[in-house]
């Protein structure tokens, strides 16, 4: 909204007037999403938003509750779904080859024009796809729901017609921050050294990845997604989430992320299937939650189970739709694209 209108008026229809070409440019794209989806045969799906593992994310802060008996005698814990991921992989294991759901998803402790505790996410997954066929689909999406025009958005221009700009993490950290990134992977010391160099100095205590994202944030974002869209792909592998390691080059992981005008807007995996390396990836980071946050998630052990049982060779990925009716309509918060306050 306009600076300085207080965020509990939204509702008076002066201060409303401002969102509604926000709005209907986003139904819009909602139809168009659905649309393109189920013209290549996949399945809308709606899964529980409470779930007993919101999500493994070192950095995300869940949505904590309780789940009651009817007698109101017993309770456990629950969380608001910081993704659906994990729910719409077991219906791969179930058989499901091709589904995506739009759904709201929640993060505590978030808020700016490009974040809020609780948006709107489109994810859909697809057995038998390759993490780079995912990346011509995803284009194809866009370009779908762009029809034709370019992006206009915090004074850059984003062409999503055009050929779109391919760069490997490594070669994104070479071009924009002259670092080897080849060189210094989980080398501590010789990062902190090489991100001095390029002038982005770390903060005492910084890990790794601490450093990794300072650098990002620093010298790279900014150039991702103009004057066409970027795919920035192949992260190391010690930040490979729920993605695979690439078997021909296990340094790093089958993972991207789509940015368009400086702004992330998707975030894809070629899906890891192996259930004793999923599970230690969980508790890895969960033990690293607990000793930055001092709090932790329980791993989800029914998912594991399912991955025991036999997910199938996948890929998936993760948009923001609330963005992309940002990048669409040119609004420049977060709260213009969505109805409440």
């Amino acid at each position: 909204m306009a600076a300085g209108i207080e965020a509990e008026k939204w509702w008076r229809p002066a201060v409303f007037a401002e969102k509604i070409p926000h709005l209907q440019r986003r139904a819009r794209l909602l139809a168009d999403l659905r649309g393109f989806l189920s013209g290549r045969g996949y399945l809308e799906v709606e899964t529980s938003a409470l779930q007993t593992s919101p999500g493994m994310e070192v950095h995300v802060k869940a949505f904590e509750t309780q789940l009651y008996t009817p007698d109101r005698m017993e309770n456990a814990r629950r969380f608001l779904q910081t993704s659906p991921e994990i729910a719409m992989k077991k219906l791969l294991v179930a058989g499901v080859p091709k589904i995506f759901q739009i759904c709201q998803v929640f993060r505590n402790a978030e808020g700016s024009p490009l974040h809020r505790p609780s948006f709107t996410m489109l994810e859909w997954y697809a057995a038998g796809m390759e993490y780079r066929d995912l990346m011509k689909e995803a284009t194809d999406l866009i370009r779908h729901c762009a029809g034709g025009k370019k992006i206009l958005w915090g004074g850059k221009t984003s062409d999503p017609a055009s050929d779109w700009q391919m760069i490997s993490v490594a070669e994104s950290f070479q071009t924009y921050a002259g670092i080897d990134l080849g060189a210094v992977l989980e080398d501590v010391d010789a990062f902190a050294a090489a991100a001095r160099a390029a002038d982005v100095p770390p903060h005492e205590g910084d890990g790794w990845e601490d450093i990794f994202f300072r650098v990002f944030l620093e010298k790279i974002e900014s150039h991702l997604g103009h004057p066409a869209p970027s795919i920035l792909y192949d992260y190391p592998a010690s930040m490979a989430a729920l993605s695979r390691k690439k078997p021909e080059d296990p340094q790093f992981a089958e993972r991207f992320e789509i940015y368009i005008c400086g702004v992330e807007l998707a975030n894809a995996f070629g899906e890891l299937t192996d259930a004793a390396e999923q599970k230690s990836r969980f508790e890895k980071a969960m033990t690293e939650k607990k000793e930055i946050y001092g709090e932790d998630y329980p791993v989800d052990m029914d998912f594991i189970a399912a991955l025991e049982y036999g997910m199938p060779d996948c890929s998936g990925i993760a948009l923001g739709v609330d963005r992309l009716a940002m990048l669409l309509s040119g609004a420049e918060d977060i709260a213009l694209v969505t109805a409440g306050g």
